[in-house]
């Protein structure tokens, strides 16, 4: 098949890449936002998929609006039997799309988590599984009839990040499913249940720390493993700011909440959490022992929530 993709960030690399290596399919222009300052040094940087495409020698389009009308043109011109859309980050119009066959993945089990942030939500909400869903592209957001899904467990110590990677990996599989029942006349949707829908919405800085006073042990694990790599769970450890990478649950003790143990572990409101990853501000990240290491006088003070205006 004749493909164009259009993608942006690095969960449609790997099928970016399957695609353009596949024997039965040609990529013939792969679509991706502008490059981006990137950096303390703020420079122009592309998206993972332009660097993809660059080195798969696919042509690249970078357009600062996908529906503008020459454009929309220029693509609407290409005779292509499939749009494969994947983390794009520009909604396509009716017009672009009418008469064309796109098809998306999506990095949640639709018709839950719809939305910006689809994995990261299901991490911090402790859901036991997630997975990724191919649909059609709707007029409402991530609503599109799905044409294929595949499960995975999280498991109690996945940060998003890992589990980002670990679907961007199904990727290619799941795609070429649906390609294929639609060479063969055989691909058919199921309507998504919209009593059933739930959102994934956008992280933003404001949500980047917690409060171990409020939450129950499970709840704070879920929140830290999902709000790793951005925004980050940055807390106050005294008076030292401290990202917590990683945790898992541990048994509880008589501490008070928040009081940091000699042996890495925070009691929370209820149960209590061991920290297995931090990183200073300004330094690299380490394990818990390391940090500790130099750090004893540390013991005994309490995490308290580092709110954004402090960051």
């Amino acid at each position: 098949m004749r493909l164009v993709f259009l993608g942006s960030g690095a969960f449609g690399t790997p099928t970016l890449e399957a695609l353009a290596a596949a024997a039965g399919h040609e990529v013939v222009l792969v679509v991706t936002q502008p490059d981006k300052p990137a950096g303390r040094g703020k420079v122009l940087t592309p998206t993972p998929i332009a660097l993809c495409a660059e080195r798969l020698g696919i042509r690249v389009l970078k357009p600062t609006d996908i529906n503008e009308a020459s454009v929309r043109a220029e693509l609407r011109g290409i005779a292509a039997d499939a749009w494969v859309v994947i983390a794009f980050g520009q909604k396509l119009s009716r017009e672009l799309l009418e008469g064309n066959f796109a098809i998306n993945l999506h990095g949640s089990l639709l018709p839950a988590y719809r939305g910006a942030a689809p994995i990261q939500r299901a991490v911090m909400d402790g859901c036991a599984e997630t997975g990724v869903s191919v649909i059609s592209l709707a007029e409402r957001m991530d609503a599109g009839l799905v044409y294929a899904t595949r499960v995975r467990p999280i498991g109690p110590r996945a940060t998003s990040d890992e589990v980002h990677d670990l679907l961007s990996t199904l990727g290619p599989e799941v795609i070429e499913d649906v390609l294929a029942r639609r060479r063969a006349g055989t691909l058919v949707g199921v309507v998504q249940d919209e009593s059933k829908a739930t959102r994934a919405r956008k992280l933003s800085k404001a949500e980047a720390t917690v409060d171990l006073t409020q939450l129950d042990a499970p709840s704070v694990r879920a929140r830290v493993n999902g709000l790793n790599a951005w925004p980050g769970c940055t807390v106050l450890i005294g008076e030292l700011p401290v990202k917590l990478l990683r945790v898992d649950v541990c048994a509880t003790s008589t501490n008070e909440p928040g009081v940091l143990r000699a042996d890495g572990k925070v009691d929370a409101r209820s149960g209590a959490i061991e920290i297995l990853e931090v990183q200073p501000l300004g330094k690299r990240a380490m394990s818990m022992t390391e940090f500790l290491a130099g750090r004893s006088k540390l013991v005994g003070e309490r995490l308290r929530p580092m709110m954004a205006a402090e960051a």
